[in-house]
């Protein structure tokens, strides 16, 4: 495994799409993939066509958090502070174009209310910014919300898959209070295009194999996730998707940003 941070992933992905496709040379693409491609104006790959998807391996939601003593008891009473005007309600993540971020604004759009983004430049910085008062929601992963949740620190008033998480059951869907709400990130292995398609298969196959390994399973819904096998063809769909749901976010919010 070598890691090559930088530029939200677009290091690593730069690389990959420019590897041989010989199947040695993959990539662990994040949901952060996808929120790149709507973001920026200019990317040194196109995030669809210059890859060979094998399969999906995880996906997981975001919570939408406050500090303990905020008012907001619930969703619906946040949803109606940021509407009434009188309350500039902001929210946090850890950086301009992350996938914290748009899900972040999609709340704003699908709520048809107004909220201030504060970015930060990841790390603890986003939680600590919430817990402490300087803003109002968390909207981040549960490996991350989770521990201060459980202390008490934060109060968790929805998570954004359709349904309550196992993590969290006691938690209800943003759904529940804004219909059709649905957003879940995840993590997929891809090759450079022109992967030979034997090759794409055998990897496919491996990878659900492991996906149905008890200790994988328990390994990865300790981190917040689930498994997520999908086909390659699947996994295209899903990236073509999330592209065009983001960009339509970007595009009503006015957030695109050049390179």
């Amino acid at each position: 495994v070598e890691i090559k941070s930088g530029a939200g992933g677009m290091v690593a992905t730069s690389l990959v799409a420019k590897a041989p496709a010989d199947g040695y040379t993959l990539l662990m693409l994040t949901g952060g993939h996808t929120a790149s491609a709507a973001m920026r104006k200019t990317l040194p790959y196109h995030p669809v066509n210059d890859f060979s998807f094998i399969s999906t391996v995880t996906n997981f939601p975001f919570v939408i958090a406050v500090r303990e003593d905020h008012p907001a008891k619930t969703l619906a009473e946040l949803v109606q502070l940021a509407r009434s005007g009188t309350n500039k309600i902001s929210f946090t993540s850890v950086g301009v174009g992350s996938t914290q971020h748009l899900v972040g604004e999609l709340l704003a759009v699908t709520a048809q209310a107004h909220m201030l983004h504060v970015p930060y430049r990841g790390g603890g910085a986003p939680v600590q910014s919430v817990i402490g008062g300087d803003v109002d929601v968390l909207s981040d992963t549960l490996t991350v919300a989770l521990p201060h949740i459980q202390s008490g620190r934060l109060r968790a008033l929805a998570v954004t898959s359709p349904a309550p998480w196992p993590s969290l059951p006691e938690v209800p869907p943003v759904a529940q209070t804004l219909p059709g709400f649905d957003v879940r990130s995840w993590l997929g292995l891809a090759a450079p295009a022109g992967l030979p398609p034997a090759i794409g298969e055998r990897l496919n196959a491996e990878i659900a194999t492991l996906l149905k390994r008890p200790e994988v399973m328990k390994a990865l819904a300790a981190a917040g996730s689930a498994t997520a096998y999908s086909t390659p063809e699947q996994m295209r769909t899903m990236i073509e998707t999330d592209i065009a749901r983001w960009s339509k976010v970007v595009e009503q919010r006015g957030l695109q940003i050049d390179g």
